[in-house]
């Protein structure tokens, strides 16, 4: 394939934006947890095994965890798609479920919201499983 072609593809920009929702959990999680820990602890060397025990800090890091239980499977299944030459369909639909589903399953999270959050992720579990298809099938 093309290098021109593969550079085309909405999965590659799906991956770049997914980056940034990387970067947005780290640094809500970094924030939260330096509220609640204070300038100090961030800055040094955070030696033993402290965690947050304040709830938004807390369910900042439980978000971020549970948005990497699952990044790694979306980079690969939008990487093989765009390498498969796939530029829509069922894929990149599910591709933007998965996406659209983590960016709203964030303040659901933060705010303790239940039963909607869960059934958000489901739905982005749901896309993986429309790229998964299209990649396998």
């Amino acid at each position: 394939m093309e290098t021109a072609v593969m550079a085309g593809s909405p999965f590659l920009v799906l991956v770049a934006w997914s980056a940034l929702l990387l970067l947005i959990h780290i640094g809500l999680q970094g924030l939260t947890v330096t509220q609640e820990f204070g300038p100090e602890w961030n800055a040094g060397p955070r030696d033993g095994d402290k965690k947050p025990t304040g709830k938004l800090a807390g369910r900042a890091d439980r978000a971020l965890r549970n948005f990497l239980e699952t990044y790694a499977a979306f980079v690969g299944l939008a990487l093989g798609l765009a390498i498969a030459g796939s530029d829509g369909g069922l894929g990149l639909t599910g591709a933007w479920v998965w996406f659209v589903c983590r960016i709203v399953y964030i303040p659901l999270y933060l705010a303790g919201i239940p039963y909607i959050r869960s059934l958000v992720w489901l739905g982005s579990l749901a896309g993986l499983a429309m790229m998964f298809a299209t990649l396998a099938f």
